[in-house]
Order: C-alpha cells, then sequence, then structure tokens
C-alpha cells in the first residue's frame, strides 16, 4: 500500500504551462466513476500482488523448497523494489504522461505475476517480486493525484476514497479468493489469475481512463525541504511504525493461524479482515473531512486491542475472529488517513511529503517482512501479536500529541 506524490496539478481545474484548462468541469457534480473504478483496479492489483503470498505461504514454502520465513521475504523483496525506486522514478518520469506511465507500470505488473507462476526457482522469484515492486513504485507514484484529477475540487477526497477502495478489496476479496484458488488449484494459478485481471485492465485504461500532461520540470517536487515543514514528520513516523506493525503479523497471517491450527481457516480469517477493512474505508471516506484526528485515533487504537487479543487470547477461535474484525476495521482507512494527513500537512511540499510516505510505507513493508521472519523463527508466531502490540503504542502516543500539525483538532477551511 501505498499512496502518491502525483498531486501537482492536483486541482481538478489547474492550469497548464500554456493556460489550457486540465481536468474537469468545476461545476460537475458526479465523479467519473468508470475512469475511477479503473483506477481502483490498478490499485487492487498492486495491493493483491504485495500481498497474496501471505496466503499462499506454505504451499509457495514447499515448492520453492525454502522455509516459510524465506518465503515470506517474497513481500520484504517486494516492498523494497517500491521503497528504493519510488522517489528516483517518479522524479525521472514526472515528465511523462500519466496515461503512459500507468500502462507501462502495469505491463510491469503482467511479466512479474507470470514469471512469478512459472518459476520453480527461489532467486528467480525473488527477482520477479522485486521488479513487480519496481512497477508499484511507479503505480502508487500516480494513482491517488491520478484520481483528484479526474474530479472536480469538491469531489477530490471521495475520488481518492474510490480509487483506494482497491485495498481492502484486495485484503477482502482478493486475497481470501486467492487463497482459495491456490488450495484448490495450486499458488501459481492464482498468479496467473492476475496476469489475466491485468491485461484485461490494461484495455480498460486504455478505452476509458482520461490522459492528463505530466509536471513541468520547474514543478518537480523538493524532498527535504518538506521534512522542515510542521506537522510532516509526525506523519511520516507514523506511517513508518503503523505498517511495520501491520506487516510484521498480516505477512505471515497463514503461519500464524496454522500454529493456532486454525491453517484451514486462512481465507475465512482474511474474509473476515477484508470485510472489516471495507466497512472501515467506507466510514473514513463518508467522516475524513471533519473526522481525520479522531479517525486516525480510533484506527490506532483498534489495531491495538486487536493484537491484544490476538496475544493473549488467540486460544479462543471465535476471537481471533472478533480480532480479526477489529483489526479489519482500524486498517482499511488507514492509507486514506495517512496520506490526506501527509497532504494537508505538506502544504505546498504536499507532493514531496507524500513521496516519502509512500517509500517509507515500504521501506515498513520490507522492515515488517523481515522482522516478521526472524520472530517466526527465533520466538515463534505467538510473538508476533506482541511485538504489534508494542509498535502501537507510539503510534498513538504521535497521534494524540501531534494536535497542532500533523494530525491537527482543528483542520483548515477546504
Amino acid at each position: 500500500m501505498s499512496t502518491a506524490p502525483d498531486t501537482a496539478a492536483g486541482s481538478a481545474a489547474q492550469t497548464d504551462a500554456t493556460g489550457r484548462r486540465q481536468g474537469v468541469d468545476e461545476q460537475s457534480q458526479k465523479l467519473p466513476m468508470f475512469a475511477l473504478l479503473a483506477l481502483a483496479t490498478a490499485v487492487f492489483i498492486t495491493s493483491l500482488t504485495e500481498t497474496l503470498p501471505a496466503g499462499l505461504l506454505p504451499a509457495m514454502s514447499r515448492d520453492l523448497h525454502v522455509s516459510e520465513s524465506a518465503t515470506g521475504q517474497t513481500v520484504t523483496i517486494y516492498a523494497l523494489g517500491t521503497a528504493l525506486t519510488a522517489i528516483p522514478l517518479t522524479a525521472m518520469t514526472a515528465g511523462w504522461h500519466r496515461k503512459r506511465l500507468l500502462l507501462t507500470s502495469m505491463v510491469g505488473f503482467a511479466v512479474a505475476n507470470t514469471v512469478t507462476a512459472v518459476s520453480s526457482v527461489y532467486g528467480l522469484t525473488m527477482v520477479a517480486r522485486f521488479v513487480a515492486g519496481v512497477a508499484a513504485g511507479v503505480a502508487w507514484a500516480l494513482l491517488a493525484g491520478y484520481a483528484r484529477r479526474l474530479a472536480p475540487a469538491h469531489l477530490q477526497g471521495r475520488a481518492i476514497a474510490v480509487a483506494m477502495a482497491g485495498i481492502p478489496v484486495a485484503l477482502s476479496l482478493g486475497v481470501p479468493a486467492g487463497t482459495f484458488l491456490g488450495k484448490l488449484s495450486g499458488w501459481r494459478v492464482a498468479f496467473l489469475a492476475m496476469t489475466v485481471l491485468t491485461v484485461l485492465l490494461l484495455a480498460w485504461i486504455a478505452a476509458a481512463v482520461p490522459d492528463f500532461p505530466g509536471q513541468e520540470r520547474g514543478e518537480r517536487p523538493k524532498m527535504l525541504h518538506a521534512l522542515r515543514v510542521p506537522g510532516v514528520v509526525p506523519v511520516l513516523f507514523v506511517t513508518l511504525v503503523f505498517v511495520l506493525a501491520h506487516t510484521i503479523i498480516y505477512a505471515y497471517i497463514a503461519s500464524f493461524l496454522d500454529d493456532l491450527g486454525m491453517g484451514g481457516n486462512t481465507d475465512l480469517v482474511l474474509l473476515v479482515f477484508g470485510a472489516a477493512s471495507l466497512a472501515s474505508i467506507w466510514i473514513v471516506g463518508a467522516q475524513i473531512h471533519h473526522r481525520l484526528r479522531a479517525l486516525t485515533v480510533a484506527c490506532s487504537v483498534l489495531v491495538a486491542v486487536a493484537a491484544a487479543v490476538l496475544a493473549v487470547l488467540a486460544d479462543n477461535t471465535a476471537l481471533v475472529y472478533v480480532a480479526a474484525v477489529l483489526w479489519g476495521l482500524g486498517w482499511g482507512g488507514v492509507p486514506t488517513l495517512l496520506q490526506t494527513a501527509a497532504g494537508e500537512a505538506g502544504g505546498e511540499s504536499a507532493d514531496a511529503a507524500q513521496a516519502m510516505l509512500v517509500t517509507l510505507w515500504n521501506v515498513a513493508m520490507a522492515g515488517g517482512g523481515v522482522i516478521g521472519g526472524v520472530l517466526l523463527d527465533v520466538s515463534g508466531a505467538g510473538s508476533l501479536p506482541w511485538s504489534v502490540l508494542l509498535l502501537m503504542v507510539p503510534v498513538i502516543a504521535v497521534v494524540v500529541i501531534a494536535r497542532s500539525h500533523g494530525f491537527p483538532a482543528k483542520r483548515a477551511a477546504q
């Protein structure tokens, strides 16, 4: 997951260097849903490609002849691919037309998922996953900004929420469906299905998504300046630690449930988690304009409570499902909340703030894969929720403290 720094010309009625109007008519009262749903599907593909191994870990491990913790690094290497390339590729391609760039990134996913599906060599699989991460770095650098430019100013927040809905849909439907398909036909079929979906999406984007120009050279974001803007650092810290905490257990959820004797229910637990995530993004989309701070506090607390339940009461199967609901309610709206917080805190440096956010997001994904794998090998699956609970304490503290900047009690009029 991740977010997008392509917010230059983010207003739907921005003008380009020649004074021509860009985007859509400010007076429009409707969102271009067909185009936005194509972007949401792109988000779905990036999110599902990233997290699909979480539900297929044991089967992938057997076929690749490596341990489950080593297979978990397929999530880590994907995140590294994004973290290492998001900022430089964003700078290199800032002048590209947006549609061309989006299509290029989707082709990258099709190639990477196909190679992953047919590979029997761990090293080749890791290379393919890194390439998928690079494609994600390109995609996440433009998707939210693309959604903003498709909508009139007063509907931009809702447009982003529609596009970002691909994340909880991937978690609620994609990962459970991929896990079920993997059990039914083999994990390779699940990755091939991703390739087929991506090819269909390429045609959809070509037919339905309008193009926009890239940024002028003088508009390119200056990264370090954003760190001096009040509120940006707290948002980036929360992003790093929150995503790290989430990934530590999510990347190894199949192993954690297997340790509880619930390995056969992984797809169902993920379905419950994802359904709650969908509810979360709906609530956040409806209330974020007025309650960003309250929602961020609530989401942080919900994830902490879910971790506590899994740490202390996971021997009760019903409470595992309760924890999955709490986790989904806490996590689903987080991408939208943090992206919005970064954009508002950054002000004129919003592009740079969001570029750093997408990088730190994926650094955290990579770190979560590594730390979770080490904990799994050294301390066992039971240590994973305790680690999450420990990390969520500073997250909650920073969100609560950053009431003037970052997660303000009173937001500027919009």
